[in-house]
């Protein structure tokens, strides 16, 4: 029997179901707890996560940020993108972008942008076989130790 996936918008209530793909996508350097405290104060900013579950289980996210930006106009960010490595390969990275493309499309985007860690080889891959192209640099600067 083929597996069949579905994708749906993650309602707020059950945003920390995330957590645990977030926790894998940032190689396990960053605490739940820290995840968790981060999370609650982006929900109010609107924050919104994609979905993907083989049956009732969360298989991959696509968090999702609604901006406009002088340069670029108003567009859809997507964030935390992570597929569970066991599901990796079977399509669903494109399922989620054709979500996020016909949301960016209802809502009247004009772009999309990315973010890609620069070491995330096969992100940065993933990224460009979807159109996306580098046009800059990405910088941060830590405030705390």
């Amino acid at each position: 029997m083929e597996t069949q996936f579905t994708i749906r918008w993650i309602p707020v209530e059950n945003l920390k179901s995330i957590l645990p793909l977030a926790y894998v996508l940032n190689s396990e350097r960053i605490s739940m707890e820290t995840l968790e405290s981060r999370l609650v104060e982006m929900i109010p900013l609107g924050y919104k996560c994609i979905g993907v579950y083989d049956g009732e289980q969360l298989i991959g996210i696509c968090g999702v940020w609604l901006l406009n930006k002088l340069y670029s106009g108003r567009h859809v960010e997507p964030d935390n993108v992570i597929i569970d490595p066991k599901y990796q390969g079977k399509g669903i990275g494109k399922l989620m972008m054709q979500f996020l493309m016909n949301y960016a499309e209802e809502i009247g985007c004009d772009t999309t942008e990315v973010n890609c860690y620069v070491k995330n080889e096969g992100g940065k891959r993933f990224w460009e076989s979807h159109g996306y192209e580098p046009v800059g640099y990405h910088m941060i600067k830590r405030l705390k130790k």
